[in-house]
């Protein structure tokens, strides 16, 4: 006997998927047989996910669109949702660390902290919206929020990051238990430290090697990772879950030495 996860005739609406975690959540999605709506706001990055999933034999299409424009994500849901008729799972990726790179408390001023409560709390709250009065509808569907693994512990560098996110927990608890009666799962998932492009961009590397070697086992957490979590929370294998944050980091919010020089003189 074996179990098998199987979303085909589903159509799954992943945001940010142009590269890093959210690249490898739309390829595992394919994979397990959905028919994938890849969203980024650069064309060149959505064309290559929708290229991956089309040489592995799936089925996905791109949408290109700034979700930082609110109309945008209205168009976006309208859009998917004509093309694959419904829509059965929405994996809210989209978010930024910091466009320029991490920051001491005290040098982050109200542009700043706008800028990133914006792109991570607000883009999710109104890409769950928009998702969930289609799902309504239609009688059901699994929303999955991307949070961090930072909102467990404290994030020095990281506090606006990180508050935005820990706001994304509690904002995914208040949706499962609004949209529950509608047949709306809604779940968390939390990466650990995972070197994507803007990882790369915003740590020096000795600082994200101190944090790996700081996890009880003692390594990074993969993007395919995430993948594999988020088709398991979108079947029928978890239906009995939702309002939850599952965390895949590793182990890092049990223990974390404090990675060194981080640049938090009190000058």
């Amino acid at each position: 006997m074996s179990v098998e996860i199987d979303h085909s005739g589903k159509v799954a609406l992943v945001t940010g998927s142009g590269a890093g975690i959210g690249r490898e959540i739309a390829r595992w999605m394919a994979r397990a047989g959905a028919a994938v709506a890849v969203n980024d706001v650069r064309t060149e990055e959505a064309d290559e996910t929708v290229a991956l999933i089309a040489d592995e034999g799936g089925t996905a299409s791109a949408f290109v669109a700034d979700l930082r424009n609110d109309d945008a994500i209205h168009q976006l849901v309208a859009d998917v949702t004509a093309w694959g008729g419904r829509l059965d799972i929405a994996v809210n990726n989209v978010g930024m660390m910091a466009g320029r790179g991490t920051a001491r408390f005290v040098d982050m001023d109200g542009a700043f902290w706008r800028d990133i409560v914006d792109q991570n709390l607000v883009l999710t709250a109104l890409s769950g919206r928009a998702e969930a009065l289609v799902m309504m509808e239609q009688g059901g569907g699994v929303i999955i929020n991307v949070s961090s693994g930072e909102t467990t512990r404290p994030s020095p560098m990281m506090s606006s990051y990180a508050a935005a996110k820990a706001a994304i927990n509690h904002l995914t608890w208040s949706m499962a238990v609004e949209l529950g009666p509608h047949n709306i799962r809604v779940n968390a998932i939390a990466p650990g430290t995972t070197l994507t492009e803007e990882v790369k961009k915003a740590f020096p590397l000795g600082h994200y090697d101190a944090i790996v070697a700081a996890t009880p086992l003692q390594r990074e957490t993969l993007p395919e990772e995430l993948g594999r979590l988020s088709v398991y929370l979108a079947s029928d294998l978890a239906r009995c879950t939702t309002g939850q944050l599952i965390l895949a980091d590793a182990g890092a919010f049990l223990s974390r030495t404090r990675p060194p020089n981080l640049g938090q003189d009190a000058s």
